[in-house]
């Protein structure tokens, strides 16, 4: 534990008492960060919030303590394979509404980009911003060449903050997988690692920018769609100007049709936009909720705010091509094999129990006409079968469920009677038949056949390696088992109070045989080396029987 560190802990520790979470702090051993007496504060404030349901109450805990804590949660929002569905909702209210930084700072970190005053860049800069955000903020502005804009600044210091907060998380995800069930489809540390990637990409303002730019070159050909443009002499790591763009909010039903605009329409163009970025493009904008996508005249919509993206690689579309494929044709077997191959299952799995799941998912929807079949509903039977069998899905196809989620539900206010379904199905179908393609099985070959010929120009190398090796003697083999290393910590542990108790023992006789000899200074009528031995003796028990309670094994 970093000294820099300590006040946040004391922090965080202080939040977690507020909100009732004492049993957290107990299996992780980390109240003893806490004074009594803040203890006692904490807990009396917990009463306020009892009503709360526990999930609800580790909302406004991650929301009191503050970006990455926040961010961390929305990131759990999607993986319904790690919280449990009524955790997930409450992980999705998050707010990432916060107070604006004052204008200066806005200004002092825009001069210290560009290295020059702010009024060389613009002949107008709007001093109260137009949104505020946890990681970031924007104020309207207009070039010097009279392009209107929107200028979004990155909040002051916040990468040193949520670098000291990565640190506790990864100090913390070590203590809770040391004291807490094993029995988890990730380990703590491993999702905080993977939070670690995906905050520091939001905190990349010139990968955001490159991603507008790749969405933009995406839909140039389509007039439905306007993706903002990006001025690029006035972007770095901490800043992004790009096009300003008026609209109205996509949820806003009421302006939308005061404005004459066709609410059927918008709900088709917004589907089918989320469709064609994951199954033509395979990038596509990761949270495209009702304030990221607004609408213009003639049903056009904009999307906005590309920090969040997903990607959907070529192998990883394919194997999802083949899962489709599998549940088309009702081949289980294709199913499970092509999980196999994605490495998200192991052979410790009833496999027999997997099959029968996986057939009975796909009878239940099977004969439902189309009008009837909701992808939410789908979204949450496969999350089910996913969380029982410990399947660790790839965290892309979670963003893309998510999206393609967000999209029906915004468009069902749009349209009750949208079907996302009937809108997937030619770009399903379309997909599926380029997988197929002349182009894509040459592709394929071409691909296999140069991991062929590199495997046969590699491998007589490789086996020389080998037998040399075994020549020598120095051919080793390690092995690993995953519980070996917590067995040997356990020991490690019995083997340390095993000798702390025999130090204790050899201190005992050692004091008794002066004090029978009554050698030395006296103190009380007794040798005082032989009462100070007896007295360290005595603390070391102390601490040996505490350390047991306190672990709760006796």
């Amino acid at each position: 534990m970093r000294l820099k560190n300590i006040k946040r802990y004391r922090q965080i520790i202080k939040v977690l008492f507020k909100y009732g979470f004492e049993d957290i702090l107990d299996q992780s051993g980390l109240d003893k960060y806490l004074e009594g007496g803040l203890k006692l504060f904490s807990k009396k404030k917990t009463s306020e919030i009892k009503r709360l349901s526990r999930p609800e109450r580790i909302r406004q805990a991650l929301e009191e303590l503050g970006p990455t804590f926040v961010k961390l949660g929305q990131m759990l929002s999607i993986r319904p394979e790690i919280l449990p569905p009524d955790y997930l909702k409450e992980m999705q209210k998050l707010q990432d509404q916060v107070p604006p930084f004052p204008e200066q700072e806005a200004q002092d970190i825009l001069e210290d980009e560009f290295d020059r005053p702010v009024e060389d860049v613009f002949s107008k800069f709007q001093k109260e911003p137009h949104a505020a955000a946890s990681l970031a903020q924007v104020h309207r502005a207009t070039l010097k060449s009279g392009e209107e804009v929107i200028v979004k600044i990155q909040r002051p210091n916040i990468r040193s903050k949520i670098n000291s907060d990565l640190d506790i998380l990864k100090n913390l995800a070590q203590v809770v997988s040391k004291r807490i069930s094993r029995e988890l489809i990730y380990e703590p540390s491993e999702i905080i690692d993977e939070f670690q990637s995906w905050i520091k990409k939001e905190l990349d303002f010139v990968q955001e920018a490159r991603n507008i730019d790749r969405f933009k070159n995406h839909f140039q050909d389509n007039p439905g769609v306007r993706i903002p443009q990006v001025y690029w002499d006035f972007c770095s790591s901490k800043v992004v100007t790009m096009e300003y763009i008026d609209g109205i909010g996509i949820a806003d039903v009421e302006k939308i049709e005061k404005a004459g605009l066709d609410r059927k329409e918008i709900a088709r163009k917004g589907a089918e936009i989320t469709l064609k970025q994951i199954f033509e493009y395979g990038f596509f904008h990761g949270d495209p909720h009702p304030g990221n996508l607004f609408v213009l005249e003639d049903n056009v919509i904009a999307p906005m705010d590309f920090g969040l993206v997903g990607n959907l690689d070529r192998e990883l579309r394919n194997s999802l091509a083949q899962l489709m494929s599998g549940f088309v044709h009702k081949n289980i077997d294709r199913i499970v094999r092509v999980l196999y191959n994605m490495g998200v299952i192991n052979s410790k799995l009833d496999e027999g129990a997997l099959k029968l799941d996986i057939s009975e998912l796909i009878e239940r929807y099977y004969q439902l006409e189309i009008r009837h079949v909701n992808v939410n509903q789908i979204m949450e039977d496969v999350t089910r079968l996913v969380t029982k069998y410990k399947i660790k899905l790839p965290k892309n196809l979670f963003l893309m469920t998510k999206a393609m989620s967000l999209m029906e539900s915004i468009a069902r206010q749009l349209d009750p009677k949208f079907n996302m379904v009937k809108v997937s199905k030619p770009y399903v179908q379309s997909f599926m038949i380029k997988r197929w393609s002349p182009k894509n099985i040459a592709e394929e070959v071409s691909l296999c056949i140069e991991d062929v010929l590199d495997l046969v120009e590699t491998s007589p190398r490789t086996i020389k390696r080998i037998l040399q090796q075994i020549k020598r003697g120095r051919l080793g083999f390690n092995l690993h088992h995953e519980e070996l290393s917590r067995f040997i910590h356990m020991l490690d542990k019995a083997s340390n109070r095993i000798s702390f108790s025999l130090i204790i023992a050899a201190l005992i006789i050692a004091s008794s045989v002066l004090v029978n000899f009554g050698k030395g200074p006296l103190l009380f009528g007794i040798p005082a080396i032989g009462l100070i031995g007896y007295l360290i003796a005595a603390i070391m028990g102390l601490w040996l029987v505490i350390a047991i309670l306190r672990s709760g094994r006796l």
